[in-house]
């Protein structure tokens, strides 16, 4: 059987002020720092032959402390990189929701019909990313191997995984962090373990991260 740690990565300071990502290459923050320690933890005693990363900093250095202590190469993959949000991409949650009032309204209700302006759409992100996926898990059938994309990356695989379209986006959560199992076998993949954030309990202070 092979498993699949897909994780992802942690706090940045645009996640904690709510601000849009994607491309822009921006690194952990100390909180994020300290989510990437206790996921090393949480993997110290797994068996772990590949780490796979997207090529921006927030995935890699949440890979460190895990290549670190596992004598591991980290392999960035280009079809990880976080969706483009085109025009959204360094801009507040709330200046999104006033300046892109209508379209922000078809991201909550219809994110599958989204197509952010001069950016992806999720259909995009889906292709790109599960072709990578699958790539992967054929080249490394019988291993265990750990990826840390980002959270739309992961959102989208989950879906195909479940066999459950796009429209199905905001119906997955995917903390900062988190830790999610996939087992695949000849009678395919298999969800194990969803969203795990048992691991940072020590590390939570003030109010929940919202979905961002």
């Amino acid at each position: 059987m092979t498993e699949i740690y897909l994780i992802r990565h942690g706090q940045t300071a645009w996640n904690k002020e709510l601000r849009f990502r994607g491309r822009v290459d921006i690194p952990l923050n100390e909180q994020g720092i300290r989510e990437a320690g206790a996921i090393a933890d949480a993997l110290r005693d797994k068996t772990i032959d590949a780490i796979y990363t997207s090529p921006l900093r927030r995935s890699i250095e949440t890979a460190q402390p895990v290549a670190e202590l596992l004598h591991l190469e980290i392999v960035p993959v280009r079809e990880f990189i976080d969706i483009s949000y085109g025009e959204w991409e360094g801009l507040l949650f709330s200046e999104v929701k006033i300046r892109y009032r209508d379209l922000y309204r078809k991201w909550e209700e219809s994110p599958n019909l989204m197509q952010f302006p001069r950016g992806e759409s999720l259909d995009e992100v889906r292709e790109r990313s599960y072709f990578a996926f699958n790539n992967i898990v054929r080249r490394e059938l019988g291993n265990s191997i750990v990826v840390i994309p980002h959270r739309v990356i992961n959102k989208v695989l989950l879906c195909a995984l479940l066999g459950l379209n796009n429209s199905h986006f905001w119906k997955i959560k995917q903390d900062t962090g988190c830790i999610n199992l996939i087992e695949y076998s000849d009678s395919g993949f298999v969800i194990a373990k969803m969203n795990d954030t048992c691991h940072l309990k020590e590390l939570e202070a003030g109010e929940a991260q919202p979905d961002f």
